[in-house]
């Protein structure tokens, strides 16, 4: 089964947006907090109560789901995504994130999250935890609702905690998972204002959302 696919670099421009300065990403986002919420639909980042995505690599797996649940963060309604990362079958790593979405764009922002790291069974830490509007953190632009080659952007604004940025370097290549062979998708490569070397490239494809991380591939999505 073949499906338009959107390959996303961490940098994108949507709608509405201030453009930044040229090879500069962008960090201030002109949307109103009035159109920022829950209602909204990104064709590439999917945020419908229910919706989850699996992925696999090896003994490593990453499932996204999507909870009947939202947090008010920096006076936006935001809603909760669990992230929750395994090896052999033993969770490494709990991740509660929160996102809006702009109804006037579909452009999907990224407002924070909470971690638990885990070991032996056992929390043992939280770090890469942040919110916006705590010790000087702001939200980031995750998903645009229109991607396009060139857009370049900060998904977390968390300083000293979290500086990451994506930029999209196609919007039209072919990524073959175990989920299926996706076509026209968007390639997002994401590094860190904070960790030199850092990069991690992702491929998103419309109607599913994220179906490469690393590799980590899309093994099962809901619907399928």
């Amino acid at each position: 089964m073949k499906q338009a696919c959107v390959v996303v670099s961490l940098l994108l421009l949507g709608a509405g947006l201030l453009a930044p300065q040229s090879g500069e990403f962008q960090s201030a986002f002109a949307v109103d907090k009035k159109t920022l919420g829950v209602k909204g639909s990104n064709a590439y980042f999917n945020l419908t109560p229910g919706y989850r995505l699996s992925y696999k690599d090896g003994n490593n797996t990453d499932t996204l789901t999507v909870l009947n649940e939202t947090k008010l963060i920096d006076g936006v309604e935001t809603r909760v995504v669990e992230d929750r990362e395994m090896k052999n079958s033993v969770v490494t790593e709990l991740t509660r994130d929160y996102y809006a979405i702009d109804s006037a764009t579909n452009d999907v922002y990224y407002f924070g999250e909470d971690v638990d790291v885990y070991k032996n069974g056992k929390v043992v830490g939280h770090e890469g935890a942040w919110l916006s509007g705590v010790k000087g953190a702001k939200f980031g632009l995750m998903m645009p609702g229109s991607p396009k080659q060139g857009q370049k952007f900060y998904q977390e604004q968390a300083p000293g905690v979290g500086m990451d940025r994506a930029e999209i370097l196609s919007t039209d290549e072919k990524v073959t998972t175990p989920a299926g062979a996706f076509d026209h998708c968007v390639h997002v490569v994401e590094t860190s204002a904070l960790e030199k070397g850092l990069k991690d490239h992702k491929w998103y494809v419309a109607g599913v959302g994220q179906v490469k991380d690393g590799k980590l591939e899309l093994v099962a999505y809901a619907g399928r």
